[in-house]
């Protein structure tokens, strides 16, 4: 591996082949540098968190998994008999998945789908933040029209990190003339090596619908769940 390599991939198939304690270092410019372990991947459906559970139901129809990671959202609706598509710009996660049993994998980034149209688009573990930052999310949105068969439905999830912007004192220090307080930069490590730094979009509710608006969607709350998480459905508009 080199500096920009595919962090996720290599660590996805070091599991997959038997490194069950393989874990990716997480640093970013707003917390304390985390860990990612690579075995939360591989979860089951039954290990899956509330909000994933409650998405997975409301997926419908012909279905695209969006930055489908080792492929256990795909696997889950391809077992319940789904025809799913699942999507990943990492080439170890593509091989990951195809290992693991998922039978459409394409390696692509959320911007580039082609012209195929879904019932469902899925995008979950925050997945909205894969078009990393405001201006992006317009971009993915208008684009996805493309994507969206009549009738279909975005499903994604994302989280209001505003309350880690709150001094001691309680008081919020947001810089109004800085960039989107929700995009937030990241880097990966793993094995000693590091990617490149990647931008990610944590979006308040309220915000996406304000944009969802502006691009012709309606969007609805489903759920909420920890940690200012919640689930969303779009819709275009009539």
């Amino acid at each position: 591996m080199k500096p920009g390599a595919d962090i996720i991939g290599h660590a996805l198939q070091d599991y997959l082949a038997g490194e069950q304690a393989a874990t990716i270092q997480v640093y970013s410019d707003i917390a304390d540098p985390e860990e990612l372990i690579a075995a939360y991947f591989f979860r089951s459906a039954a290990q899956m968190p509330e909000l994933e559970k409650i998405a997975l139901r409301h997926c419908r129809g012909k279905i695209a998994d969006l930055g489908a990671g080792a492929g256990s959202h795909s696997l889950e609706l391809q077992n319940n008999g789904f025809n799913v598509t699942a999507f990943d710009i990492s080439k170890g996660a593509c091989a990951v998945m195809r290992k693991r049993g998922v039978n459409n994998v394409v390696q692509a980034d959320v911007f580039s789908l082609g012209a195929e149209q879904f019932d469902t688009i899925l995008m979950l573990m925050n997945g909205i933040g894969l078009v990393n930052s405001p201006d992006g999310l317009v971009y993915f949105l208008e684009r996805l029209k493309n994507n969206l068969a009549p009738g279909g439905q975005v499903i994604l999830d994302s989280s209001d990190i505003t309350y880690m912007y709150y001094d001691e004192e309680g008081a919020l220090n947001l810089d109004l003339n800085a960039e989107y307080h929700g995009v937030v930069t990241y880097q990966m490590e793993y094995k000693n090596k590091k990617g490149q730094p990647f931008k990610w979009l944590f979006i308040e509710f309220p915000v996406l619908q304000e944009y969802c608006e502006q691009t012709g969607y309606t969007c609805e709350l489903l759920a909420q769940g920890e940690n200012d998480q919640y689930l969303a459905k779009l819709t275009l508009q009539d």
